[in-house]
């Protein structure tokens, strides 16, 4: 499966770029302009916001380019790098390790190759029913039973979010739609732009015209 690259593409693509541009100007103008402490911060945040999503058009157009397979790759290691940062936030114990193994090295690695395969069937049901059932029984032939029920629950939610929702990003890449062959690439760039613009109009509402923080001890920031 490969991009279309038709009109329709191009006025994205052209669309997030011009986007990007208008973006760095301002946050460059508000740095010139920038005066106290505490919105110079801010500023320093936009800023470092803007250069980190310069870097993820450039690496997911690079991975659209390629067709289905870049975009495996790309999710693929974004899974790994996201479970790594949940498993980092729960900490587990030494008979948690092989599991984990497991969990890093083989179930996420053949969940992206059914997705490249296009074996759905196995694809829906890989984490949520065989891995979900792996996981404990992997757990307790470690020996280890203390908190045995917390500690499988929380590398099957790890495994749930970083991988098996994640994973869905790319497969929409090998959908077989009738009268929209060749379409796919717009539908992922949709999707992923419309998350992104989700990330920034939070972000922009937040700092520029919210007042009541919804959840401070969990974001601080979300108004």
């Amino acid at each position: 499966m490969k991009l279309k690259l038709d009109s329709e593409t191009c006025w994205l693509v052209g669309g997030v770029l011009a986007l990007l541009v208008a973006a760095t100007a301002i946050g460059q103008w508000l740095r010139w302009r920038s005066g106290g402490e505490e919105t110079t911060r801010t500023i320093q945040n936009l800023n470092a916001r803007i250069k980190a999503w310069w870097m993820m058009v450039a690496v997911f157009a690079l991975a659209m380019l390629t067709g289905g397979v870049g975009s495996v790759i790309l999710f693929g290691l974004t899974s790994f790098f996201a479970l790594r940062e949940f498993i980092t936030l729960t900490p587990t114990k030494s008979g948690d390790h092989r599991t984990l193994f497991w969990v890093f090295f083989v179930v996420t690695p053949l969940q992206y190759w059914l997705v490249a395969t296009e074996w759905y069937g196995l694809f829906m049901v890989l984490i949520p029913v065989y891995a979900f059932l792996f996981v404990p029984l992997r757990c307790a032939l470690s020996g280890d039973c203390e908190r045995f029920l917390e500690r499988a629950a929380k590398v099957q939610w790890g495994l749930m979010v970083c991988v098996y929702c994640v994973s869905h990003a790319p497969a929409i890449f090998f959908l077989k739609i009738p009268g929209y062959e060749g379409q796919n690439g717009k539908l992922l760039f949709y999707f992923v732009l419309i998350v992104q613009l989700s990330d920034v109009l939070q972000y922009v509402w937040g700092k520029t015209l919210g007042r009541h923080k919804i959840a401070p001890h969990v974001s601080p920031n979300k108004t």
